[in-house]
C-alpha cells in the first residue's frame, strides 16, 4: 500500500509533567495519529495510564487516537475505550482466546479493529481473521517499555505480512511499533509498512516536531 506513510507518536514517551504541551505539539506537527499504549502490569511487566488520561486526550487531541491494548481480557474494556475517544483499538493475539469475536466486538462499536503481534508470534496466526482486520501492529521490540532496540527480523516479518495481504486482497494497514528511527524507517516502509510508531526517537529529540517532519520527509 504505502500511498501515504502515517506517523504516530507514542504518548507513552511524552513528558507527563508537560503532557498538555506535548499533545499540542503533536496536534500542530505533521504527525497523523496519537499512539496510546495501555499496559496492565499483567500482560506486560509495566503499567501505563488508563481512562483519566484517555479523557484528557479526547478533549485535546485533534488527530485520531490509535489505542494499543497490552492487557489481558481486553473485551471487558472495549466499550470504555470507545467512549473515551479511541478511533482504532488493537488487541494482542496472545491475549485473545477468541480473536475473531474480539475483532467483531470492536468493529460493531464503530471503530477500526487491529491485532498486535509480539516479536515471536508468527503472522500465520492471522490466517482466519484477515477479513476482520483494519490494522496489524507488528511489535519490533518486546512490549512493555519504550526506548528498546529494534529487532531486525521485523523487516522480514513486515515483507511477509505485506505479501500475504496483497495475495488475498486485504486492505488492513501494517503498523510498526518499537525502536523506529530515521535509520530504519525507510526500510520498513519499503518492506510494506504503512504506519510508524515513533516514541523515544521523537520525544528524546531537542525538537520533536522537527523530528516528526524529518520522518515524514523520508518518504
Amino acid at each position: 500500500m504505502n500511498q501515504k506513510t502515517l506517523i504516530a507518536p507514542s504518548v507513552l514517551s511524552a513528558n507527563f509533567l508537560n503532557l498538555g504541551a506535548d499533545i499540542q505539539m503533536i496536534n500542530q506537527s505533521q504527525a497523523d495519529w496519537f499512539h496510546v499504549d495501555i499496559m496492565d502490569g499483567v500482560f506486560v511487566p509495566n503499567l501505563s495510564f488508563g481512562f483519566p488520561v484517555m479523557e484528557a486526550l479526547k478533549k485535546e487531541a485533534q488527530k485520531p487516537l490509535d489505542v494499543h491494548l497490552m492487557i489481558v481480557e481486553p473485551d471487558r474494556y472495549i466499550s470504555r475505550f470507545v467512549e473515551t475517544g479511541a478511533s482504532h483499538i488493537s488487541v494482542h493475539a496472545e491475549a485473545c482466546p477468541h480473536l475473531h469475536r474480539s475483532l467483531q466486538n470492536i468493529r460493531q462499536q464503530g471503530v477500526k479493529a487491529g491485532v498486535a503481534l509480539n516479536p515471536h508470534t508468527p503472522n500465520q496466526i492471522l490466517e482466519h481473521v484477515g477479513e476482520e482486520l483494519d490494522l496489524v501492529i507488528l511489535m519490533s521490540v518486546n512490549p512493555g517499555f519504550g526506548g528498546q532496540k529494534f529487532i531486525e527480523n521485523t523487516l522480514r516479518k513486515t515483507e511477509n505480512l505485506a505479501e500475504w495481504r496483497s495475495k488475498h486482497g486485504y486492505s488492513f494497514l501494517i503498523e510498526i511499533d518499537g525502536g523506529v528511527n530515521a535509520g530504519n524507517a525507510k526500510s520498513l516502509v519499503d518492506a510494506g509498512a504503512d504506519v510508524l510508531v515513533a516514541g523515544n526517537f521523537v520525544f528524546s529529540s531537542s525538537n520533536p516536531s522537527q523530528t516528526i517532519s524529518e520522518l515524514k520527509g523520508l518518504f
